[in-house]
């Protein structure tokens, strides 16, 4: 198998970023116990008034030509938080999936969620399946939850699985190339994001989409995430429409100048 290089791997992957390309837009949707807090309510409460903003976001993204819309929901290192906040998060997946699944799937979204589905109880995978069946053939528009997820956990997972092919005899390690490590990521069968958004302030990847991230735009929003909706999504495409994509190269004009 030929080597591919990063920058290869990368515009395979990813849109040019023109005005009539479908975007991939991956938000970390943060700010949910603030959002609480600011108003003397329980933790759970902004987590419940956040999947309002999500439903928000997801029926306005396609208006702002976004194909992918990927989201942060549950972090492997999440498990650390309390147990009833866990299990609060827990339920409203299940909750979200139970009362959007059929509206989502009659408008053509294929819902699909990325992440370790090992430690997740029988009742949640049955509900992750269960909506990644129903809505498998759509294709009008892709959301991704992030559930159970970590960037590195993903490329560690992405790593062994290669490693058992090597040690069954049907891969040399000489073959491994970036494009063919990501054929292992939970994340193999979209394309790179174009523009990962976090909200409320912080200015941090925290753990997420880590391999797929190389080449992606960065807005950072003061928007706690229960408050966000379409225009705080239009605002940020904005920026990242503004900005000029070069994959680690020069533009055009750059190379006019130095010569």
């Amino acid at each position: 198998m030929p080597a591919t290089t990063g920058l290869q791997n990368v515009s395979e992957r990813a849109g040019g970023g023109g005005s009539d390309q479908r975007l991939h837009v991956a938000i970390i949707m943060d700010g949910n116990g603030r959002w609480a807090k600011q108003r003397g309510m329980p933790r759970v409460l902004g987590h419940r008034a956040g999947v309002n903003a999500l439903k928000r976001t997801v029926e306005g993204a396609q208006s702002q030509n976004v194909g992918v819309l990927t989201v942060f929901g549950f972090s492997t290192e999440n498990w650390r938080r309390p147990a009833h906040e866990v299990s609060e998060l827990m339920s409203l997946l299940k909750a979200y999936v139970e009362s959007d699944l059929e509206r989502l799937a009659k408008a053509g979204v294929r819902v699909r969620i990325i992440g370790r589905r090992t430690g997740l109880s029988a009742d949640i995978a049955e509900v992750i399946e269960r909506a990644e069946k129903r809505t498998e053939n759509n294709t009008e528009f892709t959301l991704q939850v992030a559930f159970n997820y970590g960037g590195q956990a993903d490329i560690t997972d992405a790593a062994r699985a290669f490693a058992e092919k090597v040690e069954r005899g049907e891969a040399k390690a000489s073959d491994l190339t970036e494009a063919t490590f990501e054929r292992f990521l939970s994340t193999a069968s979209s394309p790179a994001p174009d523009l990962i958004v976090r909200t409320s302030g912080e200015r941090r990847i925290s753990n997420f989409l880590l391999w797929e991230c190389a080449y992606a735009e960065l807005v950072f929003q003061d928007v706690l995430w229960p408050d966000y909706g379409p225009e705080a999504l239009a605002a940020a495409i904005a920026d990242y429409r503004r900005r000029d994509r070069r994959y680690g190269g020069i533009a055009a004009d750059d190379v006019a100048v130095a010569g």
